[in-house]
């Protein structure tokens, strides 16, 4: 998700850029140490794992503490002193700063790293794979892989924010969000990560030609984004808000 800034601090001092640049560095160690926990728990190391997830923790309360400061409006020291109308706008702010995030992502972030993967697999990379050797043939795997993965998120995003975009009309009062009453023809989404699998598409890189229908797909076949199994795919059913 791209770095949320303040209007204010983060935008026009160096210590604003500083505290952005710290939640973000806690964030993504937030993230890689629940990782390395899951990998010491599989190869049966459960104390360290348990020391990861520990520190994890740890580090999430730092970034809290730098996005407290970058966004003062959103500390709540006093729930209970709070008007409704107050905590409105705080879940309103809450929103409007997710819908930022996801719609960065969606159109400008995943789209230009696909470009990039690209670029890449079709530069260097491509050539050295054209000699055959190991090394290319890696390189042009990865970017190939990167590029797909890139695109694969970019529906995601959009998805993501279209839920965050109805969430805060119907905070507004513009009606109930939720999910369309019938899904989209040969849609389907997985329920852990929310990638979202269309026929045209395919998925080659796992084997499966464009123009396959879910149905149709082997039962082994996992997730490309997450590789959960086929079963944790529903079909895909768009974000609406239904009249208050």
């Amino acid at each position: 998700m791209e770095p949320i800034q303040d209007q204010g601090m983060a935008d026009t001092t160096s210590t604003g850029a500083n505290l952005e640049a710290a939640f973000g560095g806690e964030s993504m160690a937030n993230r890689q140490y629940l990782f390395f926990a899951d990998v010491a728990h599989a190869l049966g190391h459960n104390e360290l794992s348990k020391l990861f997830r520990e520190t994890a923790a740890q580090e999430t309360e730092h970034a809290f503490a730098h996005f407290r400061l970058l966004h003062p409006e959103l500390t709540i020291a006093d729930p209970a002193s709070l008007s409704e109308e107050q905590k409105q706008a705080i879940l309103a702010r809450c929103l409007e700063l997710a819908i930022e995030g996801e719609t960065y992502e969606y159109t400008t972030m995943y789209p230009d790293f696909a470009a990039q993967a690209r670029q890449d697999r079709d530069s260097g990379a491509e050539a050295e794979f054209d000699e055959q050797t190991a090394e290319s043939k890696e390189h042009a795997g990865i970017f190939r892989r990167a590029a797909r993965n890139f695109g694969l998120l970019t529906p995601i995003e959009h998805h993501h924010a279209d839920r965050y975009t109805a969430a805060l009309q119907g905070l507004q009062g513009g009606g109930e969000a939720g999910l369309a009453a019938e899904p989209v023809a040969g849609l389907w989404i997985c329920k852990v990560c929310s990638m979202i699998y269309d026929p045209k598409d395919g998925d080659p890189d796992s084997g499966i030609a464009p123009g396959t229908p879910f149905e149709d797909i082997p039962e082994d076949w996992v997730c490309t984004i997450c590789g959960a199994r086929k079963s944790s795919f529903v079909p895909y059913r768009p974000v609406d808000l239904k009249a208050a």
